[in-house]
């Protein structure tokens, strides 16, 4: 299986656990990119960009990252806390004041980017027409009651956590979150990351390939239980890829996270542009929660839109001042704001394993391996 890109000669153990994942089929198609001190170092591509094999996975092809999209969202909420137009700490109700009801009035921002908002559905069940629908799923929200105690505990905000913080940034700034993050983020940066995917780039996407064998069982340890609407199918459709789903509709490749991404392990700046403060980037890694999630099920670290590094975690490294996500299937983003490292995994094969996947574990792995040498 041919691998193209650039990797340095000291991360080769990365290139070689991403060639084993596409000789292996692991993979189908996948990417992997790294940023040292802000410039990339690893910039892998290889595999096939369909189920059938007929497509070569190239330099330009995006996919849907799932809540890889998450981060970015949490970006541009970052983005205005630095430019002192958000308070984390600040009720969202008072931008959003319809959202101050049904016990919701001390809700703050900080508890929408750290899961700990008690929001992590809707009252009823909501259909793609439905997450497509802004207006519909944001009024909804402001409606509902939280599910438990805003701020004492994690229930992870599948689809929730994206149009709370997307609202929010839209009433401040009178723009969607898909625009915001475009001019403000992507624009900026140059990168090829998308929350609403224009027209003209459908024939660079890789479709999501769903994962084989039985969904598993839900783990025994989820008290607050949610449903699931969006299958691999649903986001073939072009409905899915022009809808503005921050939490999960997001469509990139590894070296988009990572240029996205690595502004945080590098103290908000990348290149000649600054986009945060480096007390911003590291207002990231104050802990909003600790312990079992309520919707996941697993021991996690949140802080301000990422999960911490923690040694009972499932993504663990060896600096603690390191965040991570991974969106559904496989894909992850680590910054390690100690090493001043970005390590992004994008796939379009799907499995059934979250954080757990062992593809995205041996990048991680490999990636720190090449730190020591």
């Amino acid at each position: 299986m041919e691998i193209h890109g650039s990797c340095s000669d000291r991360f080769g153990a990365v290139r070689e656990a991403f060639a084993d994942f596409l000789r292996s089929g692991a993979d189908v198609g996948a990417s992997v990119a790294i940023y040292l001190d802000g410039e990339p170092v690893v910039d892998l591509w290889g595999g096939h960009a369909d189920q059938a094999r007929t497509r070569p996975w190239e330099r330009d092809t995006i996919t849907n990252v799932w809540s890889i999209t998450k981060t970015m969202t949490a970006l541009c909420a970052l983005v205005l806390a630095d430019r002192g137009e958000l308070g984390l700490s600040t009720p969202v109700a008072r931008y959003w004041p319809e959202f101050g009801t049904a016990g919701k009035d001390r809700i703050e921002v900080r508890h929408l980017l750290g899961h700990t908002a008690g929001l992590p559905d809707w009252d009823r069940t909501m259909t793609l027409d439905d997450l497509c629908d802004w207006e519909k799923a944001t009024a909804l929200l402001a409606r509902q009651s939280p599910r438990w105690e805003p701020g004492t505990a994690s229930g992870y905000h599948r689809f929730t956590h994206g149009f709370l913080i997307g609202e929010v940034v839209r009433r401040i700034c009178r723009q969607s979150i898909g625009t915001f993050f475009a001019d403000q983020i992507a624009g900026p940066l140059d990168a090829d990351f998308h929350i609403g995917l224009a027209a003209e780039h459908d024939h660079r996407v890789s479709e999501v390939i769903p994962a084989a064998g039985p969904v598993p069982a839900p783990n025994a340890r989820v008290t607050i239980p949610v449903g699931a609407y969006v299958t691999a199918q649903d986001t073939w459709s072009t409905q899915w890829r022009r809808a503005e789903i921050p939490a999960a509709a997001g469509y990139g490749n590894a070296r988009s996270v990572a240029a996205v991404q690595s502004v945080l392990a590098t103290g908000g700046r990348a290149s000649s542009t600054r986009l945060l403060s480096e007390a911003t980037c590291r207002a990231v890694l104050d802990e909003l929660s600790h312990g079992t999630d309520l919707v996941l099920g697993i021991p996690l670290r949140f802080g301000a839109g990422y999960a911490l590094n923690d040694g009972h975690a499932p993504v663990s490294t060896p600096n603690p001042h390191t965040c991570y996500w991974g969106g559904r299937g496989g894909s992850l983003i680590v910054n390690d704001l100690d090493a001043r490292m970005t390590i992004a995994y994008v796939m379009n094969q799907m499995t059934h394993l979250g954080l757990t996947d062992p593809r995205g574990q041996k990048i991680v792995q490999a990636a720190y391996t090449a730190l020591t040498l």
